[in-house]
């Protein structure tokens, strides 16, 4: 995990910026973006870098990553109520655990995403 680097003035989500492979790029708690704890800077945490094709240095940090999941294992789940766009579906795998498929293009186009400033 780079160094974060706070910025004065944003969201309490917005944790602050970090040096990428010489890459300026910032980053978002997403657990504290979607009203949840923070996440903590552990051994496990990871920052999830958006691809170059959607032009914005980014990444979420999360509090750990689990992998991929093969999506031929995951049941789809009706919505637990009103989603935001960027939220594409709900599945649940065999151990009943709920996952959630994000789509990318649209959160880092979503209004509330971008206004990072306080």
């Amino acid at each position: 995990m780079p160094p974060i680097t706070p910025v004065p003035l944003t969201q309490p989500w917005f944790r602050g910026v970090a040096n990428i492979r010489g890459n300026l790029c910032s980053v978002v708690d997403f657990a504290a973006f979607l009203g949840a704890s923070p996440a903590p800077v552990g051994e496990q945490a990871r920052l999830l870098l958006f691809g170059a094709r959607f032009r914005t240095g980014g990444a979420l940090l999360v509090e750990r990553s689990l992998g991929l999941r093969n999506p031929e294992e995951l049941q789809p789940q009706a919505a637990s109520g009103p989603q935001p766009a960027w939220l594409k579906g709900e599945f649940s795998d065999a151990q009943g655990e709920r996952w959630k498929e994000l789509d990318v293009a649209q959160l880092v186009a979503d209004a509330e995403f971008l206004a990072v400033g306080a």
